[in-house]
């Protein structure tokens, strides 16, 4: 039967999409147990469609012991309990669906739970038919397993520690790049891959429009596994190119149904994401690429930060608008599941400006080249929690860190400023629906502390409120529909050297935009060559009537202000 959303779609529909990202655990709780779920997702549709969103990304509700909030997965083909059912899922792909919305599910391929039958069966025994589906190897030469120094080599886990776990009973290894129970599965192995192919048809069967697959460009690694730093061992390994062209022909090819692909490519460059992102390669639609979340990383690792500029942000992202001009797509985004708030990273927080801010955030990325996405929350302009004790973080990345740090002597005071700034817990506090107690999220104490701010920064305030952050986004996502320029524009970065000024243009078919954001808190007098030639142009949005009259007029742009203009 064909599919309604199908009907004269473009096999690139996805380049005039906007894609809203859910992390259901803190989206809305539907049963009244504190932890958001599935039902809390079908009763806030209204909210996705008043926005206009096209896609909806929903983080991972497979069934899982949850010890990385559901990136652990013990079955990829059922729902946790504490999200609901696959008949609950069902229901939410077909409600979805009938307000004109796409559902892409999160693929976690590069590993799976160590409670998954794959793994209890690979570990039973070196004999075991499924042995070779994960990565065993022998302590290394000279040195009896289990102590230091004995794993195979020297790779460290992304969330702190070896990267090898000992297992007594098969006397051997198994690697894991995140947590010990998220053992990584060997792509070399053709069987692993059909599963993996197989399970996704599973899903697309089911009413499912796509996957954004995490961390997809770890899942080739180096045979020999070779000593030296994890990551840049693995990243965009040897085979990654034929897994993905292989991933194509097997599951999507021959497909009757428009989907979206993400993969999702931590380190990846701009000139690889032109090959991953080819459309003749056929490989994924779009990369999620990590350059401008990663700037500021000090010596010391993610939470030893360093100052970050705007000139250093805009470079970055101008970068990849350039270098993917005539070839390629990218993900454009300021935060999500994994970084901390937006407003509070790249915007102003501080309540005088934190609107203003989150909007013109959102001016920028929603009128550049690329598919934006929307993190749940992003919408309302939420922030950081002020973390201020250990008691109040969740997620097993700062855990990790802070339980490293303290064997080494480091108090929990002196890394506060890092967790604070960019733990991953920022963006998992729940999402702020109304000013009443747990902020609407939930009657019952929600898994993870509220926001204080919920009593001004939240949902039920901004509805249908012109001037507010959640009306300006909806002005922004209508506009990507309804002008062909901003989804398919080229672009031409302007000012670059301006250091408040975000400036660029884009033109498609003699229509033009010209996007003006300013990046501090004081007005800044617009280079008189900027606006040659725009002195009769429509403004098509503003963050308020005073910043298009401040252009208009006065060749001036208010302090955390933007706004976007149109001749032809």
């Amino acid at each position: 039967m064909p599919h309604a959303l199908d009907q004269d779609l473009p096999r690139d529909w996805w380049k005039a999409a906007v894609v809203y990202q859910i992390y259901p655990r803190s989206f809305a709780d539907g049963d009244g147990d504190g932890i958001g779920d599935l039902r809390g997702v079908l009763d806030h549709l209204d909210h996705l469609e008043h926005l206009g969103v096209d896609v909806v990304w929903l983080s991972p509700v497979y069934r899982s012991p949850q010890d990385d909030n559901g990136y652990d997965i013990s079955d990829y083909q059922d729902i946790d309990p504490v999200f609901g059912s696959l008949e609950v899922l069902d229901e939410l792909i077909a409600a979805l669906h009938d307000r004109g919305i796409r559902l892409v599910m999160d693929l976690v391929v590069n590993h799976t739970s160590d409670e998954h039958a794959w793994f209890a069966d690979s570990r039973s025994s070196r004999t075991s038919a499924r042995r070779d589906w994960y990565w065993w190897r022998p302590p290394r030469d000279g040195h009896t397993g289990g102590e230091p120094g004995a794993e195979p080599n020297a790779w460290r886990s992304f969330f702190s520690g070896p990267a090898w776990e000992w297992d007594e009973a098969t006397g051997e290894y198994y690697l894991h790049l995140f947590s010990r129970k998220q053992p990584d599965l060997n792509w070399e192995n053709p069987e692993v891959r059909e599963a993996v192919y197989a399970m996704m048809r599973w899903w697309l069967a089911r009413g499912v429009d796509g996957f954004r697959m995490d961390v997809i460009n770890l899942v080739s690694k180096p045979e020999d596994l070779t000593d030296g730093d994890s990551f840049h061992a693995v990243a965009d390994g040897p085979r990654m190119h034929e897994f993905l062209a292989e991933m194509h022909r097997e599951v999507f090819a021959d497909h009757p149904r428009a989907h979206l692909t993400v993969g999702e490519m931590p380190g990846v460059d701009v000139d690889q994401a032109r090959l991953y992102t080819d459309p003749q390669r056929r490989e994924v639609d779009m990369v999620f690429q990590f350059e401008h979340v990663d700037l500021g990383i000090g010596a010391g690792g993610k939470f030893d930060r360093t100052p970050v500029t705007m000139p250093q942000l805009r470079a970055s992202l101008m970068r990849w608008q350039t270098g993917l001009a005539d070839r390629g797509w990218n993900s454009l985004y300021w935060d999500n599941h994994d970084q901390p708030r937006a407003v509070s990273r790249f915007g102003d927080d501080d309540p005088a400006w934190r609107e203003r801010s989150a909007k013109t955030l959102a001016t920028v990325l929603h009128t550049l080249r690329g598919t934006p996405y929307v993190y749940q929350g992003e919408e309302l302009g939420m922030t950081n929690l002020p973390f201020a004790e250990l008691g109040q973080l969740r997620d097993i990345e700062s855990l990790n860190h802070v339980a490293e740090q303290a064997g080494a002597g480091v108090g929990f005071e002196e890394l506060l400023p890092g967790l604070r700034e960019v733990a991953r817990d920022n963006a998992r506090t729940p999402v702020q629906w109304s000013a009443r107690p747990g902020a609407g999220f939930s009657d019952a104490e929600p898994w993870i502390g509220v926001n204080p701010n919920h009593l001004e920064i939240n949902a039920e305030a901004q509805v249908g409120v012109a001037g507010s952050v959640l009306e300006h986004y909806r002005t922004l996502i209508a506009l990507r529909h309804d002008l062909p320029v901003v989804a398919h524009g080229s672009v031409t970065p302007l000012a670059m050297d301006h250091p408040d000024l975000w400036a660029f243009g884009r033109e498609l078919e003699g229509e033009q935009l010209l996007t003006l954001a300013c990046f501090s808190r004081e007005p800044l007098a617009l280079p008189g060559e900027l606006l040659e030639g725009w002195a009769e142009a429509e403004v098509v949005v503003s963050t308020s009537a005073e910043a298009a009259a401040g252009v208009q007029e006065g060749g001036v742009l208010l302090g955390w202000e933007s706004v976007v203009l149109r001749r032809r």
